[in-house]
């Protein structure tokens, strides 16, 4: 592997971290509670928890289109692309935070499956964003 082939791999992750982010989001739309319960546990049966299930969903979903839309352009699109990875790259690490902040509350094992996959979707995504940057000013 070369340093060429870096920001190339980066993309490709950046790619499937909003490919991803399209599929989670469409199935929280679709039935909450399924992504929902490695989360929180047996709440995401909850009516609150499913209604705000929908709305995660409906973000991660939104995100990932827009990820996808701009990452599908060419170098005059990489600002566009380098937003909308960066933001789901902060929405990621967000995720992370809220779990932190509720850790002792939430399941056991599968806390740390969501910690993990929301912390490594917003490294890839703040190291697909940094890599998106133009190496010379857009005009």
């Amino acid at each position: 592997m070369t340093s060429t082939d870096v920001p190339s791999l980066l993309r490709r992750g950046a790619l499937a971290v909003a490919a991803g982010r399209v599929a989670l989001g469409v199935t929280a739309l679709a039935w909450p509670s399924v992504p929902a319960r490695p989360w929180v546990g047996a709440a995401a049966d909850d009516v609150a928890a499913q209604v705000f299930g929908r709305a995660l969903g409906a973000r991660d979903l939104a995100l990932g289109l827009g990820a996808l839309a701009a990452l599908q352009g060419q170098r005059a699109a990489a600002g566009s692309a380098r937003a909308w990875v960066a933001a789901g790259a902060l929405s990621d690490a967000l995720d992370v935070v809220a779990s932190v902040k509720s850790w002792p509350e939430l399941p056991r094992v599968t806390r740390w499956l969501v910690a993990a996959s929301a912390g490594g979707a917003a490294l890839a995504g703040a190291a697909g964003a940094l890599t998106l940057s133009p190496a010379t000013p857009e005009r």
